[in-house]
């Protein structure tokens, strides 16, 4: 969960989902509570995610299934940020996502890929759909990550994320891959190391939560180190309204 403040009050809070809301088809415990202070509250509030292994739409009900206040022009997706790139650069995707997630790119021109846009898409990370992708990339097609979270949180435990398959085509291929999501940059100005690390080098107060993907001592692998560390989003909430308003 990240905030953006200025020198005489915080007028934005951008609050991560996966992890920080909920975990699959459960809520954090008081997060729905919470979240209705901060709405009460004189800032904004919007929301950021990586996630990539449904559209937006399947997302939103998600959340109203959870009881959370949230309307869709107020979700920000990494796979909005890769649609948008693909369509400034006229792009041809071939698009390694799960199916739920096709959605967000209904009317993307996918024949004949010239591209190579790669998200979490544990169905299709198979040797014959990566070894296709790494003859395009060889031939020059850009390889675009959506992210490169190295895991993430499911009800059953840790789960690799996109960024491992990244990487490994990367190395295959001598080639960088060009990042979207978290922790770029651009995505704000548009793993917990990404989501608050990439937070505070786009000039924010990151604050990390010890639920979803926390791991012990990840607050200290992130540079520059988090604002505040929390066990849950209802105590940073808490944090923010007695601190930060």
């Amino acid at each position: 969960m990240v905030a953006r403040p200025d020198k005489r009050a915080l007028k934005a809070v951008l609050i991560d989902l996966s992890g920080t809301l909920h975990i699959d088809d459960t809520a954090v415990p008081g997060a729905q509570e919470a979240l209705k202070k901060l709405r009460n509250a004189s800032v904004t509030v919007k929301f950021v995610t990586n996630t990539t292994k449904e559209s937006k739409r399947n997302l939103l009900e998600r959340l109203h299934r959870l009881n959370f206040d949230v309307q869709e022009n107020e979700i920000f997706t990494s796979l909005s940020a890769a649609r948008s790139l693909i369509e400034q650069k006229n792009h041809r995707p071939l698009l390694l996502v799960e199916d739920s997630a096709l959605e967000d790119f209904t009317g993307i021109d996918t024949s004949e890929p010239n591209a190579v846009v790669i998200g979490l898409a544990p169905e299709h990370f198979n040797y014959q759909t990566l070894n296709k992708a790494f003859r395009m990339i060889l031939d020059g097609a850009p390889l675009i990550a959506i992210h490169k979270a190295r895991y993430y949180k499911r009800k059953d435990g840790l789960a690799l994320g996109p960024g491992p398959f990244v990487t490994g085509l990367e190395y295959a291929t001598d080639r960088k891959a060009s990042v979207v999501g978290k922790p770029e940059k651009t995505f704000f100005m548009q793993d917990a190391r990404d989501d608050v690390g990439g937070a505070q080098n786009a000039g924010m107060l990151g604050i990390l939560v010890r639920s979803g993907k926390y791991r012990e001592g990840d607050e200290n692998k992130i540079s520059p180190p988090p604002h505040l560390t929390c066990d849950s989003f209802p105590d940073a909430v808490e944090h923010i309204l007695q601190n930060l308003l």
